[in-house]
């Protein structure tokens, strides 16, 4: 159902020109795999990577994968993404799907649309559940998340961020929730990138959703 039209996007897209399109790839490992806030590796590392495919026209194709740890047999995490991004001056924005797949636990996958934009140090954006296999509970369709950020380049190539996400689910038995982040990232040029991340969730009523604050540290590299 959700899946038929990715192969058909895929075809279209390539033949688009390969001429004008480019591959890159990019591999990563952290001390906690945190995602909106929440844990996905119980607390433990995670090993990640993906490979992209972007046209200078603007559209793009990527998958990525994770190994996750839900408390099932759910090991491990594949996304399928595709889109339209670009800029005017300083004005960046980016529209696109996002299908998220758990191969050992099917039922649990879910389709997003995303919308973002940025301007400058500032950035946000949403993303609307527009189908899932999931029937009652979190991540069915209708869901809505959204965010707002603030990048700032500091000298010695550190960078520093402020990120601020809230989830509205649909089923009236999920718990909404408010996330913030902070991330201070290094790069090393070709040694790849460094993060210290503090995250932190709350409920409604401001009390700590889940975990207290979550730190962990992440190493990216792309190619």
């Amino acid at each position: 159902m959700i899946m038929k039209t990715l192969p058909l996007a895929v075809g279209l897209l390539l033949s688009a020109g390969a001429a004008q399109a480019e591959l890159s790839a990019n591999i990563g490992v952290t001390s906690d795999y945190v995602w909106r806030g929440v844990t996905q590796s119980d607390n433990g590392p995670a090993v990640q990577g993906g490979v992209d495919w972007s046209h200078a026209s603007g559209f793009y194709l990527g998958t990525w994968a994770s190994n996750v740890k839900f408390g099932d047999d759910t090991g491990h995490e594949l996304d399928l993404y595709g889109g339209y991004g670009g800029s005017v001056g300083e004005f960046g924005y980016d529209v696109g799907l996002l299908y998220y797949t758990y191969p050992s636990s099917w039922d649990a996958n879910f389709l997003e649309l995303g919308v973002s934009a940025s301007y400058l140090m500032f950035s946000a954006g949403l993303n609307y559940t527009l189908a899932s296999e999931v029937d009652d509970g979190a991540f069915t369709e209708g869901d809505l998340y959204y965010y707002a950020g603030l990048g700032f380049e500091l000298p010695q190539d550190f960078s520093l961020g402020f990120t601020v996400g809230h989830y509205d689910f649909d089923y009236s038995g999920a718990d909404d929730y408010t996330h913030y982040q902070v991330d201070l990232g290094k790069s090393a040029g070709d040694f790849g990138d460094f993060t210290l991340s503090l995250s932190q969730a709350e409920d409604e009523a401001g009390n700590p959703n889940g975990d207290d604050v979550i730190a962990f540290v992440s190493w990216s590299k792309s190619f």
